[in-house]
């Protein structure tokens, strides 16, 4: 891992989606549905189903669980894609917010494919794909050559717990 940190503000957040939904835009693929990866992908997903208007579903996967989240492990795919309605494809833009090692995409493709035949093309998307990855995605914002560690303005939850929020709201402007 890279000694390097990367700080993102909400503002920059929110940018980096909205430029994402340029650069798939930009290209003129057409896509029928967006499945994002649960959880860096879900508020990329949000965004970008609401500016294409177009159905979401969630698929959530796990492997960043050991020491604190920082140290990739054994990648969990969940069993079934959550939607409101039943993702019948046949061309899906699949979302999340990095590639890092590029380990998730390079099971989770396969899987996919195998899954649910219905997916005739799927595509990828992200914000930031690190230099290590063994993945390129199609479409992308942010190249990081040296593989900083991203750290996401909704990390402050992660710390954040129930009994906490009493003086976080407290410090906050009312509207």
């Amino acid at each position: 891992m890279s000694s390097e940190h990367l700080h993102v503000s909400w503002d920059t957040y929110h940018g980096l989606i909205e430029r994402l939904a340029l650069t798939v835009h930009e290209s003129g693929w057409h896509f029928d549905e967006i499945l994002c990866i649960a959880r860096g992908g879900m508020r990329v997903g949000d965004v970008l189903s609401r500016i294409f208007e177009c159905p979401l579903g969630v698929l959530f996967t796990s492997s960043y669980r050991a020491q604190a989240g920082t140290r990739q492990g054994t990648l969990v795919i969940g069993d079934a894609i959550a939607s409101a309605l039943p993702m019948k494809g046949p061309r899906v833009l699949l979302v999340d917010d990095l590639v890092d090692s590029g380990a998730t995409y390079v099971r989770l493709m396969p899987e996919l494919r195998s899954r649910y035949p219905e997916f005739a093309e799927i595509r990828t998307a992200v914000i930031w794909v690190k230099g290590s990855s063994e993945f390129q995605p199609d479409y992308r914002v942010v190249d990081l050559p040296s593989s900083p560690w991203i750290h996401q303005p909704v990390e402050v939850y992660d710390a954040m717990r129930p009994d906490q929020l009493d003086a976080r709201v407290a410090e906050q402007k009312q509207p």
